[in-house]
């Protein structure tokens, strides 16, 4: 029952309004009384300028006062307008405006409760195509690795008991054999980070920067960072994937000559850093770069994408970590 009687946000609204009103009307009514003006009737050409400079002054009253307590309305709209849940959002600050507050609150509280849903979907989505990266990961090389390389076995002993005419035209399938091979293996390397469970997040971004070098000519400058805090499996995959996809991103559409990637401390966390001399231009954010911002938010890390001076792109991702000193 208390709740049904409980004053809705509109109606505090509405009843604010009312009050400002009638106290501006009030004061003018007594201003009016107590002092030495007085109104004629008819009304003298006089006392035109004081009846309208007190209309004035009520309005300017009026409006004043209505202008502070609905001010956060075009706050609250601007926040609305830049809202974006792949994107850390900020809050409206709660400034005491009386009814607005619980309006202010809502709001506030309807933007954690959608991150946190769709952290907690990207979460599962997420968890779910790296599962299936795995599983494609082993079928290949399971089904498809051991098919070819039983393959290429059988083309040997065809090449030793071919005759001469025979054995170039053997040779050049096997070759072509063995380089479908080679992909396959490096597809369900890309697939499934083996290095990264075996040896650890600096081979695996030396071997991400060496098949970088090997797909796009351009040399990768390498500033790795051995001594680093402990970021825990999920947060270097995270790392992993975003280098990948960024090192992919270039490869693909910078056109650089350059690139450097970069894994080092910074107060609070780990700051991974990926910039190229490439055309730059308008981001252009697709699937790959939202796929980016979502992992991202697994793990609390800022992720940022900015066109340096010197031209090219730069991505920086920013991994906190909670105990340091562990």
């Amino acid at each position: 029952m208390t709740d049904q009687r409980r004053r809705t946000p509109v109606q505090g609204l509405f009843w604010r309004i009312i009050a400002i009103n009638g106290l501006v009307f009030t004061v003018g009514t007594l201003v009016l009384a107590l002092s030495p003006a007085t109104v004629s009737s008819p009304v003298l050409l006089t006392e035109i300028p004081v009846l309208t400079i007190g209309l004035a002054m009520m309005l300017a009253a009026n409006t004043l006062l209505l202008r502070r307590s609905l001010a956060p309305l075009d706050a609250l709209t601007a926040l609305m307008r830049r809202v974006d849940l792949l994107r850390p959002s900020d809050r409206l600050t709660d400034k005491g405006n009386g009814d607005l507050t619980d309006v202010i609150g809502a709001f506030n509280a309807m933007l954690d409760r959608l991150e946190s849903e769709r952290t907690k979907s990207s979460a599962h989505a997420l968890a779910a195509q790296e599962a299936e990266r795995q599983r494609i990961a082993r079928e290949l090389h399971d089904e498809i690795g051991q098919s070819l390389t039983v393959v290429l076995l059988g083309l040997k002993g065809a090449v030793d008991r071919a005759p001469a005419e025979l054995r170039e035209d053997l040779h050049t399938i096997q070759e072509t054999v063995r380089s479908s091979l080679d992909e396959v293996r490096q597809v369900a390397r890309r697939l499934r980070p083996g290095v990264l469970e075996d040896l650890g997040l600096i081979s695996a971004l030396n071997a991400l920067a060496t098949d970088f070098s090997a797909m796009s000519d351009a040399p990768v400058t390498r500033r790795l960072d051995s001594r680093l805090p402990a970021l825990g499996g999920e947060a270097e995959l995270v790392v992993y994937r975003i280098a990948q996809e960024g090192l992919t991103n270039v490869a693909r559409h910078a056109h650089a000559s350059r690139v450097e990637l970069s894994l080092c401390r910074q107060p609070g966390g780990v700051l991974l850093s990926i910039v190229d001399d490439g055309r730059g231009g308008p981001i252009n954010e697709g699937a790959g770069i939202r796929g980016m911002r979502e992992r991202a938010l697994l793990v609390g890390a800022r992720l940022s994408i900015t066109h340096p001076p010197t031209g090219g792109t730069a991505i920086r991702l920013a991994v906190p970590v909670q105990d340091e000193g562990n």
